[in-house]
């Protein structure tokens, strides 16, 4: 049966098809009226195409971004006339007829071909336009491609595709869930999935092997520009009888294979094995989990040294400096200094190299002449050096070395160019204390096992325990956390309990998992990448909506659709909710 609307889509016309009459069909994107000749931009999922009209009439009441359906003759354009820039350019079409499809009867909030320019919350409440813009509609096509070869490729690795439910129970750790509450069950409530956590580990004591999901998951949180509000989307998988080991080398093959296939062109992408670097580690000589492996600098921890000299800001501190080898002029100091006091700093120290291996700097005098040739091993230095100090307790000394790596990584110009380079992040705390309560509770995922299992948990500082969790980071943005899982009933009881969770709370929330674990629950772990990070980072796009068909705001509306929105009084009263004041 033919298409009345029209005989091809627009990439596949070509000059194979001069003289045919063809029916085709799409958006007008452009109008030139030249009197006694007209030219029509037409515009479908696929191409662009001039449609010239010699026929005035057949202009009446055409509009920008009609629907249009033209039937003509293709014929070749003039030479002068060619467009190298659409597959189309060298041909158009003689338009006879023009039935226009779906009208415009509103001014347009604006150009479709530059809405990337237009205010964010004039986009996402026409994002039906904003998606007709190339760039736009080609994020989206790409994410189409990029989850397609994910699928394919966790298939091949003998993973098995499997949906877990949206409709769940809440759970008293991580971020707010978004509830949901019951029709049937008066004041009791569902919860959106955090994550699929609990169904994938009790798919492994089903008995399945090798799961995989491309899961949506929900998180009450606010936005950042890597982060978006709401919902997201990660692939998720988990593997039985695994060792953390064998998960690395599903991941490193996986996102290595996708980022080669769909980085742009001249990009270089960490071959596996990727580099591991403990959470300690990466804490000291990056200043972050985070690590940005395109940067160059590391930190160093001069803590000990400085205890041996007179500089009264460094004394009984956690002491970090950062040794950078390019010239830097005074307003470039003047503005690092500024950098620096903006993110808390009470100031920068620094030291400079000269000639004769001497320092110049406000902390030389501080440094005992007999201890300088010491400092100088300690830190690698040589002439033309520049050293900066952070000083403050570990923690924030650990923050302001960051981020002054960071920012002097970037306005230095350092980071490799054109380059995904990947990490694993590993060896992560299993405990840490709430700074306002005291109280210990999980660093990450709670369902992590503990590194020395049981009788770690019974004999160590809590705050010692380290965790088989892991996170991967490709260009200082966190892609994916994972973690071997605690299996055992008794190790989940005595970890929720140091977290300060007893077992009645454990088998109300967690009973799924509390149950199973009493039933030979094989060793399983898992991991799962963000796709919209993914592809934010393979776009180059600076802000994760760019790679989501549908977004919310920062605010977590949809400007679209107007959510959230209100209901009725009998919605509410179905669902035994009233809404208070």
């Amino acid at each position: 049966m033919s298409n009345i609307y029209r005989d091809v889509t627009l990439n596949q016309v070509s000059e194979a098809d001069i003289g045919k009459e063809l029916r085709i069909a799409g958006w007008v994107e452009n109008i030139r009226d030249h009197g006694g000749v007209s030219f029509v931009d037409v515009r479908d999922m696929y191409a662009v195409m001039q449609v010239v009209l010699r026929d005035g009439a057949l202009l009446d009441g055409i509009r920008r971004e009609q629907a249009v359906s033209i039937k003509g003759i293709v014929e070749k354009r003039d030479e002068e006339t060619y467009n190298p820039k659409i597959p189309t350019g060298t041909i158009e079409l003689e338009a006879h007829e023009i039935t226009v499809l779906g009208g415009v009867y509103k001014n347009l909030p604006f150009e479709v071909q530059i809405s990337r320019e237009v205010r964010e919350d004039v986009r996402l409440k026409y994002r039906y336009l904003d998606l007709r813009n190339k760039k736009v509609k080609d994020n989206i096509i790409f994410r189409s491609q990029v989850i397609s070869f994910l699928r394919q490729k966790m298939t091949e690795l003998g993973f098995l595709e499997i949906q877990t439910p949206i409709l769940c129970a809440s759970s008293p750790e991580g971020a707010r869930d978004y509830i949901v509450p019951s029709r049937k069950f008066k004041g009791k409530f569902y919860a959106l999935p955090q994550a699929p956590q609990q169904y994938k580990q009790l798919l492994m004591v089903s008995g399945f092997d090798k799961y995989f999901q491309i899961a949506p998951c929900f998180r009450d949180e606010d936005a950042r520009a890597d982060r978006s509000p709401g919902e997201f989307y990660q692939l998720d998988f988990e593997m039985s009888f695994a060792t953390q080991e064998e998960v690395f080398k599903v991941g490193e093959e996986v996102l290595t294979a996708t980022f080669e296939k769909f980085a742009p062109e001249g990009y270089a992408v960490t071959k596996a094995p990727y580099p591991v670097i403990s959470y300690k580690q990466a804490m000291l000589e990056f200043g972050t989990d985070k690590p940005d492996l395109r940067n160059p600098l590391r930190i160093i921890d001069v803590t000990d040294f400085f205890q041996k000299c007179t500089f009264k800001p460094f004394l009984g501190r956690t002491v970090r400096a950062i040794r950078v080898h390019e010239k830097m002029s005074k307003g470039f100091h003047e503005r690092l200094l500024k950098f620096a006091t903006g993110i808390g700093m009470g100031g920068l120290g620094y030291l400079e190299v000269l000639e004769d291996k001497s320092y110049k700097g406000p902390i030389d005098k501080f440094i005992p002449e007999e201890l300088k040739e010491e400092f100088a091993q300690l830190a690698g230095l040589s002439v033309g050096d520049t050293i900066f100090f952070m000083a403050d307790k570990e923690e924030r000394a650990a923050y302001y070395a960051g981020m002054i790596r960071t920012e002097l990584g970037e306005k230095l110009d350092l980071l490799e160019k054109n380059a995904y380079r990947f990490c694993y992040v590993n060896d992560f705390p299993m405990f840490e204390k709430e700074p306002q309560t005291k109280q210990i509770g999980f660093t990450h995922n709670p369902f992590s096992m503990p590194q020395g299992g049981l009788e770690a948990l019974e004999t160590m500082n809590p705050l010692d325990v380290l965790a088989y969790q892991y996170d991967i980071v490709c260009n200082g943005v966190e892609l994916s956390s994972g973690a071997v899982r605690n299996h055992d009933m008794r190790i989940m009881k005595k970890a929720f309990e140091i977290a300060g969770y007893d077992e009645e709370v454990l088998k109300s929330k967690f009973g799924a998992l509390y149950n199973a674990f009493c039933f030979g629950a094989p060793p399983h772990a898992g991991m799962a990448p963000g796709i919209d990070r993914m592809l934010m980072l393979l776009k180059n796009e600076e802000n994760i909506r760019e790679v989501i068909a549908f977004p919310m705001n920062g605010n977590a509306e949809d400007l679209m659709c107007g959510a959230p929105g209100t209901v009725t009084e009998q919605q509410l009263r179905e669902v035994h909710i009233k809404v208070r004041d």
